[in-house]
């Protein structure tokens, strides 16, 4: 890979903000961008630090796929509220379920799922804003699983040939491309979310689609919407003890 990684012994949360802060005001330039939030650690940062970088340029989105964990979408949208950051919940439910509508295959539908949020969903986004680019939180490990062959990550676009501009309509900027998980969440930190979202267990892109076995439903969903809400695990979270 051309992308060299920042190791943890060498990051410096603080210069990282600022240079990223940068980074994203100069890629951006003078016009709108959006900004894909789903509430784990690497697009919360990620949020923020556009946030501090743009301003009133940014259109921060929470897309409601109907994939997620019971109240969470409100959740954030009201934590990142509560920060300052205007987030929009949009509903995608149509698009994604639509997509994934009789695919079995776990592969399949990780393309389902990266083809209704890049292109159906964000691509109208960015087209009704006036958007020239999208911001997400990639980092350093979803880049080495995809090209290494051990998953495809669903956020992974240009790393494996997918030119943004000419597929959806915009250019995608990765601040924290550089970073793992660790690094990220100290970025986070010193960004001044709360332990809730620094600290946060991953949480897959695909969200509860990852754990039904065949066809995606929407009853299935509830299903497992209502099993990770009573779930010990779960509900010993932070988050979670806060949504119940």
């Amino acid at each position: 890979m051309d992308i060299k990684e920042i190791e943890l012994k060498d990051l410096d949360p603080q210069k990282f903000v600022e240079e990223k802060v940068t980074e994203i005001s100069s890629l951006a330039g003078s016009g709108l961008a959006v900004n894909a939030l789903s509430g784990g650690v690497d697009s919360s940062a990620t949020t923020m630090l556009a946030h501090r970088a743009l301003g009133e340029r940014l259109k921060t989105y929470f897309i409601d796929h109907g994939l997620m964990r019971e109240g969470e979408p409100q959740r954030i949208v009201s934590l990142f509220q509560g920060l300052g950051v205007p987030v929009e919940l949009v509903d995608g439910r149509t698009e994604f379920f639509s997509a994934l509508k009789g695919v079995t295959d776990p592969e399949e539908k990780r393309e389902g799922i990266t083809r209704a949020f890049y292109k159906d969903v964000f691509g109208r986004l960015v087209k009704e804003s006036g958007a020239t680019h999208l911001l997400q939180g990639t980092n350093y490990t979803d880049i080495e699983e995809t090209v290494a062959g051990v998953k495809r990550q669903h956020n992974i676009l240009e790393q494996i040939g997918i030119d943004t501009q000419e597929e959806y309509g915009y250019k995608v900027i990765e601040p924290l491309i550089q970073l793992r998980k660790t690094g990220v969440r100290q970025v986070a930190k010193a960004l001044g979310l709360p332990e809730e979202i620094h600290n946060r267990p991953p949480f897959p892109g695909p969200a509860l689609a990852t754990r039904i076995i065949g066809e995606v439903t929407e009853e299935r969903q509830r299903l497992w919407r209502r099993n990770s809400k009573i779930s010990k695990h779960f509900s010993t979270w932070p988050f979670f003890t806060k949504t119940r």
